[in-house]
């Protein structure tokens, strides 16, 4: 799967399998569109050996939405959005009224950590669905400690 274009990812049924997704964070989509981006090469790397379907929430669509236009400009940002809506790039799942409760939990209760809102929402989807793999260079997976990160 080339960076360009994201596409060619056969989306299947989200309960089919979840383990076997690999949810993608705001960090690693931002890394492979932006080619001065400090993470670019490695994200490059990543997506070209990817070897399982990948999920993306509605709030990391908002945010790499925001991100892509405020730094890239609209021209950039309204295509990716359209693969991404399209789910031509990832399956797209939304965030339920109880992941954001539970999100909502994890952000009280890790104040000390600088998790966003968002981050906490990727926190609970992941363990709704089961999904143990994270493509992402956010260190808040890392401090979160409970998934494997690509």
């Amino acid at each position: 799967m080339s960076p360009e274009t994201m596409t060619g990812i056969s989306i299947q049924r989200i309960d089919s399998m979840p383990r076997d997704w690999i949810f993608v964070d705001t960090s690693a989509w931002y890394a492979i569109i932006d080619k001065n981006d400090r993470d670019y090469k490695a994200a490059v790397k990543k997506v070209c050996i990817l070897d399982r379907p990948l999920l993306t929430s509605n709030y990391i669509l908002d945010e790499i939405l925001t991100l892509l236009k405020t730094r890239l400009g609209p021209s950039i940002a309204i295509p990716f959005g359209q693969k991404l809506w399209d789910q031509e790039a990832s399956a797209l799942v939304r965030i339920t009224e109880e992941d954001e409760e539970k999100a909502w939990g994890m952000f009280r209760q890790y104040e000390d950590k600088g998790f966003s809102f968002t981050d906490c929402t990727s926190f609970a989807l992941m363990e709704r669905l089961a999904i143990n793999t994270v493509f992402a260079f956010d260190d808040h997976f890392v401090q979160y400690g409970k998934f494997v990160i690509l």
